[in-house]
C-alpha cells in the first residue's frame, strides 16, 4: 500500500473503507459514503476496499479515489501483470487487476448503460476477442502498435499518471506490441530536449517510426543510438520533419477484396491494435452490406481503409465518396486509393462537406446508399447526423470508440427516423475501459 500523504484541509489524502458498487464508463467503479458519490479506481464491483482520495473539495458532488487496500477480493482480481498498473503509478491501464474475461464483461455493461441511459435501449452486448501478429490475445498484452511516452526530468521516458502530467518512470510496457518494445524508449536513452517520443511499428511487417517531439520547436533535439533499427522523425516548427528513414508506415491489411497496403504518415490515425482493421473493415461491411453499383459515404475517412474497402464491394460501376479534413491523412488517401477510379476524395470538414453541393455531384446525385461513419471520440454529433439522415441511406455503419457517443448519436439517429439493428462490440484495447463498437442503423419501419 502507498504510503499515506499529509492530509491538509480538504479530503485529497482522506482514507474511506467502502464497499463498491457498479462499473462506470471511465475506468472506474461507484460507491458511495456518507451521501457523497466515489468513482473509484483500482477495484472491483462487490468488494469492500479502503479508497484513498486523489481529487475533490469538501463541497464537490462526487469524489475521486484510488483502491489502496482490498479487504474482500472480488473473485475476478488477479495480480497485476505490469508493477506500474497500480495506485498513484501508470494511468494508461485501468483494468489490469481483473481477469480478460472480466474486463470485456466490465466494457459489456458500460456499453450496455450507456445505450440505456443516452439512447433509451435494451441492446445486448458481447465484448468480442480480437487476435493479431504479435498480441498475446488471451492475456490482453503485447498489443499496442503505437506508444506515446512522455518525457520526464532528466530526460528520461515513461508514461504518465493517471489525470496528471507527473512522468512515472517505467522498465517497459506490458500492452506494447513486441517491435514497439524493442526500441526500448523508457531504458535505452535519455532525450534531451524532447518532451515526448513516440514509437509506431506497423501492425504488420518491418516498419517502425520513432517521432520526437520538442520541448521547444525552435530548437533542435538530439537523437539518441536506438538498440533496435527505425525511421526517425521530429515536430518541428515547420511540421514533421524527417530526420532518418521515412516519416511514414505501410499498413498491410487483408481486406475481403484482397490485400492492400496504406500509407500512414507520422502520427496519422490508424487503429493501434494489429487485428483491428481487418475486424473492424469486416463488421462495418456486414452492416452496411454494399453491393455492387451502389453509392457509399465513408465520413472521417484518414487514410481510406474504409474507402477501399467499400470501393472493392461496390466495383467499377459503383461509386464511394471520402470526407476528410486533415491533410495530411488527405495526402495519405490519395496515394492508398489512387487505383480505385470509383473513389472520389473530398477534403474538408464532414459537415461542411455534407451541406455543399460537391458531393452529390461526385456521387451522382443526391443521395447515397450506404455510409460508413467512424467519427472522432467525441462523436458525429447532431448536424452530421442529420445530414446523414437526410441522405436516406438503406444502412449507416457507425464505427465508435466511445460508447457514451454512440448513444448520443443513436438517440439523434432516432430523432430522424433510423433505428438501431445491431451492434457489435470489439476489445481492442485490452487492460483498459476503451471499447470500440460497430452498429448497423437503418431506416424505421
Amino acid at each position: 500500500m502507498l504510503p499515506a500523504p499529509d492530509e491538509g484541509p480538504g479530503p485529497v489524502g482522506r482514507e474511506l473503507v467502502i464497499d463498491v458498487g457498479p462499473v462506470a464508463h471511465g475506468g472506474h467503479c461507484v460507491a458511495r459514503s456518507q451521501g457523497r458519490v466515489l468513482f473509484v479506481r483500482h477495484a472491483l464491483p462487490g468488494e469492500r476496499v479502503r479508497v484513498r482520495v486523489t481529487e475533490g473539495g469538501d463541497g464537490d458532488r462526487f469524489w475521486r479515489a484510488d483502491a489502496v487496500e482490498v479487504l474482500q477480493a472480488s473473485p475476478d482480481r488477479v495480480e497485476e501483470p505490469c508493477p506500474w498498473a497500480k495506485p498513484g503509478l501508470c494511468g494508461g491501464c485501468d483494468w489490469q487487476h481483473a481477469t480478460p474475461p472480466a474486463q470485456r464483461a466490465l466494457k459489456a455493461a458500460v456499453v450496455r448503460e450507456q445505450m440505456a441511459r443516452l439512447a433509451g435501449l435494451d441492446v445486448p452486448v458481447e465484448v468480442e476477442v480480437v487476435d493479431g501478429p504479435g498480441v498475446d490475445a488471451a492475456a490482453g498484452l503485447s498489443w499496442r502498435t503505437r506508444v506515446q511516452y512522455a518525457v520526464g526530468q532528466g530526460g528520461r521516458a515513461g508514461l504518465r499518471a493517471h489525470r496528471s502530467s507527473r512522468v512515472v518512470a517505467i522498465d517497459w510496457c506490458r500492452i506494447a506490441h513486441p517491435r514497439v518494445r524493442e526500441v526500448a524508449v523508457p531504458t535505452a536513452a535519455r532525450w534531451p530536449g524532447a518532451s515526448g517520443v513516440e514509437v509506431v511499428a506497423a501492425a504488420a511487417g518491418e516498419d517502425r517510426l520513432v517521432l520526437l517531439e520538442p520541448a521547444d520547436r525552435a530548437r533542435r533535439v538530439r537523437v539518441p543510438s536506438l538498440p533496435a533499427q527505425a525511421s526517425v522523425g521530429v515536430h518541428g516548427a515547420e511540421g514533421l520533419q524527417r530526420v532518418r528513414g521515412r516519416t511514414w508506415t505501410a499498413e498491410d491489411v487483408d481486406l475481403p477484396g484482397g490485400r492492400r497496403t496504406f500509407r500512414v504518415t507520422g502520427s496519422g490515425f490508424w487503429q493501434v491494435h494489429p487485428g483491428a482493421a481487418r475486424a473492424l473493415v469486416a463488421a462495418a461491411l456486414e452492416a452496411a452490406a454494399p453491393a455492387p453499383g451502389e453509392r457509399a459515404l465513408d465520413l472521417y475517412a484518414g487514410a481510406g481503409l474504409f474507402a477501399a474497402a467499400l470501393a472493392q464491394a461496390v466495383g467499377a460501376g459503383g461509386r464511394v465518396a471520402a470526407v476528410e479534413s486533415d491533410q495530411r491523412a488527405v495526402a495519405d488517401a490519395r496515394r492508398n486509393l489512387r487505383d480505385l477510379e470509383q473513389v472520389r476524395i473530398l477534403p474538408g470538414r464532414v459537415d461542411r462537406v455534407l451541406a455543399g453541393s460537391a458531393l452529390a455531384q461526385e456521387l451522382g446525385g443526391p443521395g447515397a446508399d450506404v455510409v460508413v461513419l467512424d467519427p472522432p471520440r467525441t462523436g458525429a454529433k447532431r448536424e452530421v447526423v442529420a445530414r446523414v439522415a437526410a441522405l436516406a441511406p438503406r444502412a449507416v455503419a457507425y464505427v465508435a470508440c466511445d460508447p457514451a457517443a454512440l448513444a448520443r448519436d443513436t438517440a439523434t439517429f432516432a430523432e430522424h427516423g433510423y433505428v438501431l439493428d445491431g451492434l457489435r462490440a470489439f476489445d481492442l484495447f485490452p487492460q483498459t475501459h476503451h471499447v470500440e463498437c460497430v452498429a448497423r442503423l437503418v431506416p424505421a419501419g
